[in-house]
């Protein structure tokens, strides 16, 4: 045969790929046959989705994450993996993060408690000695002494058993700010036995989940005989809703993180010069029905779900940003008035969503079982955040800090709509708060899932192309 003949098959197997996986898109992003349009666990079809994402929250969002205070997160990369023994760092220099030197951070952000984003809450010049600084989070002294114990109250809840995720400590010698802008999350080449290890560790210890139940984590996990993962989907719908919501979160972050991985893939590296963008081959590996055995549209399905998790979560914390103690401090009056106006603008968008999911549905039945439930859930997603220290790849090790403490966060919010609602107007919060550290992971980690699903629709549009 003709090298002409080879490639016209060729051409004919790629065009059959690409018809295949669009079918498979459009079954995703439609409200057709597989999907009927709606989310399970929920009442929201991913078409709205796809719209209230295109046109009111991505751009909004990207200009947001763009802004001072959001950009600069300060993360301790050097936490030892609690876990199991370290397998050592990768030494691919994708891998690398780039810490942020102090002269580049604003001062109004690298100053005074983490509890930033009020310029009272900033000011440590007065203080009257280090152990007060301690005690009160480095506030200024001048302060009235009910607002003193409001800081202190911060402290006590920032202790107590509402968190999801365990915070780094940003007081550490070890932590440093990072400019989220300059280390993008992108491919990186990290893969084999130690990110294995660490996706294994989530799905089969923490994912409320027998092990005789066999979960398909990734095509190419080691198959158990003939079970091809559906009788974990049959034991999944028998659970109660928080574990089946649990599982979509996890799998949902899992899905997001790889369409970044394909939508920023370095396709190509002359003269120093890299060229990073969407790889379509990349992308049916991880998502085409076939190579996934099925697993790649429900993989899409709990991005969607987890999209609105995140949504509900920015919508209910209007409140807390609502109010004039607020400032998103960062030394820059003018920048700070900027960013707190677009802040109040996307809630606005979030508020106008009608189909958000309903939260209330959870935890909802007797209050002694409701509220173990709730405990258990915490500490099950609080474990996951710790896995994280177990990444080997810098990169991926910052960005899975990030959006794993973004989405407890969220968590957080959901389980705290009492306290948000009795907030004071005037004075700092008492019962419910947020660090800068949890704040700019929140915004973040739910802009990586609005790109998510732009991407998504990127991809859709490259495999039409190729028709």
């Amino acid at each position: 045969m003709s090298s002409s003949g080879g490639a016209v098959r060729s051409a004919a197997a790629r065009a059959r790929l690409a018809t295949r996986l669009l079918a498979v898109l459009s079954c995703v992003l439609t409200a057709e046959a597989q999907l009927t349009g709606v989310l399970d666990d929920c009442l929201c079809d991913i078409e709205s989705i796809d719209d209230f994402n295109t046109f009111k929250i991505f751009p909004k969002i990207q200009k947001l994450q763009e802004r001072d205070y959001f950009r600069y997160y300060k993360v301790n990369l050097k936490r030892p993996c609690p876990f199991w023994a370290d397998d050592g760092h990768c030494s691919i220099k994708d891998c690398h993060v780039e810490p942020c030197p102090e002269s580049k951070v604003p001062v109004g952000i690298k100053a005074g408690s983490s509890n930033k984003y009020s310029k009272a809450a900033n000011n440590s010049e007065e203080l009257e000695d280090c152990e007060q600084a301690n005690k009160l989070g480095a506030v200024n002294s001048t302060l009235s002494n009910q607002s003193k114990e409001a800081f202190i109250d911060w402290a006590r809840y920032d202790d107590s058993q509402d968190h999801f995720c365990e915070l780094d400590d940003e007081r550490s010698p070890d932590a440093q700010y990072v400019d989220l802008l300059l280390n993008p999350e992108r491919y990186t080449g990290y893969k084999g036995p130690s990110a294995w290890r660490v996706w294994n560790s989530i799905y089969e210890e923490n994912c409320f989940k027998p092990r005789s139940v066999y979960r398909p984590l990734n095509p190419l996990a080691p198959s158990r005989g003939g079970d091809d993962g559906e009788s974990f989907y049959t034991w999944l719908e028998g659970l109660c809703l928080e574990k089946r919501v649990f599982y979509k979160l996890i799998s949902g972050l899992h899905a997001s993180i790889n369409l970044h991985l394909c939508a920023n893939y370095l396709l190509e590296e002359t003269w120093g010069k890299p060229r990073w963008g969407p790889n379509v081959k990349e992308f049916t590996r991880r998502f085409d029905p076939i190579e996934t055995k099925g697993e790649g549209p429900r993989r899409l399905k709990n991005l969607y779900f987890l999209y609105l998790i995140e949504l509900r979560a920015l919508s209910k914390v209007a409140p807390y940003f609502e109010r004039s103690v607020v400032d998103l401090y960062t030394g820059n009056g003018h920048e700070d008035a900027e960013s707190k106006a677009l802040l109040l603008d996307i809630f606005r968008d979030t508020k106008s969503f009608r189909m958000h999911f309903d939260e209330k549905s959870m935890f909802a039945g007797d209050k002694k079982g409701a509220k173990s439930l709730k405990e258990e859930f915490r500490l099950h997603f609080k474990n996951i955040s710790r896995i994280m220290d177990c990444v080997g790849c810098d990169k991926c090790r910052l960005w899975g800090k990030l959006q794993t403490q973004g989405l407890g966060t969220a968590l957080k919010i959901l389980f705290s709509e009492k306290e948000i609602q009795s907030l004071p107007e005037n004075s700092p919060s008492k019962g419910f708060q947020l660090t800068r550290q949890e704040i700019v992971a929140l915004v973040n980690a739910f802009g990586r899932l609005s790109t998510s699903i732009k991407e998504l629709q990127n991809f859709k549009v490259l495999l039409q192309q190729t028709r």
